[in-house]
């Protein structure tokens, strides 16, 4: 089987999974693939939404995206918001109210619309951002009220465990938190949760957004 054969039959397996959460979206990382890979996935396996975790590739994958959608979804510095405002459909990861200021100043600026969504630290993990649970419901308040932002959800990078149970507590944490928020939300709110590892548990959640990289892509070639 070739890498691009591999490729659709990830994908159509990962579809298989979804098929009974028909609201569900697929994500597809495209952390260090090739432009190759990318335009595969969109032109032969109808791929819509994609996933950047840096800033620099997104540049150079750019000119390959034609015609999808692109979340940022990596760690974002607020001297690179500039390169992204006005370009990708949303950013998941906004881990601080700092952040969300400086993406509601490049927002206007530029005069566009940015739909965000708030990382929350499920699992307290010092070395990953995001924010803590019990603190999410102040800044939600202060960023829902912040110009040129559509607040629309909540994003998740769950701690990496084998146990089924955890997975969906983290996930369950995160719906619960999406609840007792909706006020903060522009519409019907969004879950981005679920990766390679995690995201069937993600699925019986409630995820609206699954990320799927190393599932569909196989390990990551380093290109960059």
């Amino acid at each position: 089987m070739s890498d691009f054969e591999r490729i659709k039959t990830n994908i159509e397996s990962v579809r298989g999974d979804m098929k009974a959460y028909p609201k569900a979206r697929l994500c597809a990382v495209i952390k260090n693939r090739t432009p190759e890979e990318i335009r595969y996935a969109i032109d032969s396996c109808g791929v819509t939404l994609f996933g950047e975790n840096r800033v620099q590739e997104f540049l150079s994958h750019e000119p390959y995206l034609s015609g999808a959608e692109v979340h940022f979804i990596g760690t974002l510095q607020k001297n690179k918001v500039k390169y992204l405002v006005g370009k990708v459909s949303m950013i998941e990861s906004v881990d601080s109210v700092s952040l969300a200021q400086e993406i509601s100043r490049r927002s206007e600026k530029t005069g566009v619309i940015t739909d965000i969504l708030c990382e929350v630290n499920t699992g307290r993990e010092q070395q990953k951002g995001g924010f803590l649970p019990e603190e999410l419901s102040a800044v939600l308040e202060e960023i829902s009220k912040m110009k040129n932002l559509r607040l629309c959800g909540l994003m998740a990078v769950t701690p990496v465990t084998d146990s089924s149970d955890e997975k969906r507590g983290y996930f369950a944490l995160l719906a619960r938190l999406k609840t007792e928020n909706e006020r903060y939300f522009s519409g019907d709110a969004i879950l981005s949760m679920g990766m390679s590892g995690s995201y069937p548990e993600a699925l019986a959640e409630g995820a609206d957004i699954i990320r799927i990289g190393t599932g569909i892509f196989g390990e990551r070639k380093q290109i960059i």
